[in-house]
């Protein structure tokens, strides 16, 4: 865990805390999800904080849309991946053989219980440190206008410029309890010869997700 401790710039003083936000709930009741319930609002209140200060001419509704963009499970996913925490979960058996370490929304859950430990372990001007190290790159490439339309959005609009077929969308799987369900999506660009499957707490996010991995695949 020391590698993962210099990756998030934070030395815990009770690696024990750290332990537990690695801890998925398939492990037993002593999990990370209260954590995660408590990294989830600390993370919202020091982006919503950073973006009010960066961005003092923009409305609350482009600033609503903004930090959703920053704080979704996408991009927590995504910033989970550069500091390779995929390598340091804690699983149960079930989870392992069915490749959780993988699942994008393990990693973003986890990345949220390690920003709420973080806070327990610390205090709120420690944890905004860390965030913003982590959130470095995305803050400044962070663009207003972009948070205007949705990924899906963005998608079709620029299949259109081009001519092409709309994106087809599909449902392929869910797996879990109706309250911790996550749902697979599909979605192939017949003309482009791209396919891509992403997998959320929701569909709709599990579409987003395809959409944006999609956008950023024609843009290359």
């Amino acid at each position: 865990m020391i590698k993962l401790q210099k990756s998030l710039t934070y030395k815990f003083n009770d690696v024990a805390l750290l332990k537990l936000a690695l801890t998925h709930r398939s492990v037993s009741n002593n999990n990370n999800e209260r954590l995660e319930f408590l990294g989830d609002s600390v993370l919202g209140a020091i982006i919503s904080r950073e973006l009010f200060h960066r961005f003092p001419k923009i409305d609350e509704g482009q600033l609503s849309r903004l930090r959703s963009h920053l704080v979704r499970g996408q991009t927590l996913a995504k910033l989970a991946k550069t500091i390779d925490l995929s390598d340091f979960l804690i699983l149960g058996q079930g989870e392992l053989k069915s490749g959780g370490f993988r699942r994008e929304s393990i990693q973003a859950d986890t990345l949220e219980a390690i920003i709420g430990a973080i806070f327990i372990d610390s205090d709120y001007l420690t944890t905004n440190q860390v965030v913003l190290t982590l959130y470095k790159a995305l803050l400044d490439e962070a663009n207003p206008e972009d948070s205007l339309k949705d990924f899906k959005t963005q998608l079709q609009e620029f299949l259109q410029k081009r001519g092409s077929i709309l994106p087809s969308y599909e449902l392929l799987k869910t797996t879990g309890q109706d309250h911790n369900a996550v749902f697979y999506v599909g979605c192939t660009l017949g003309e482009e010869g791209l396919s891509v499957e992403k997998n959320a707490k929701s569909i709709k996010r599990a579409e987003q997700a395809c959409a944006e991995s999609l956008l950023e695949r024609l843009k290359q």
